[in-house]
């Protein structure tokens, strides 16, 4: 599976556009806002695995491998990662 961030909001700019659909009605119109919805709750899933995975790797260079190449883990978490 090769799917990016621009696929998935290529997918909920065409949901927008379905839902835009004057001509959807009655029960087609509900199945839409349906498929919408579960395309929202899983795209704001893919969106946050996203963030955490940036959230990673900002702090792997804040506290691991900083500019100067010294850990500087916070005082907490020290004793979780590094063998003092």
């Amino acid at each position: 599976m090769k799917n990016t961030l621009g696929d998935l909001n290529n997918h909920l700019f065409a949901q927008l556009e379905r839902l835009g659909d004057e001509d959807l009605t009655g029960d087609k119109l509900q199945e839409e806002i349906t498929r919408a919805k579960a395309i929202s709750d899983i795209a704001t899933q893919i969106i946050a695995n996203g963030s955490l995975v940036l959230k990673a790797k900002a702090f792997i260079h804040e506290y691991i491998g900083g500019d100067d190449g010294e850990k500087k883990l916070p005082p907490m978490l020290k004793a979780q990662f590094l063998k003092e």
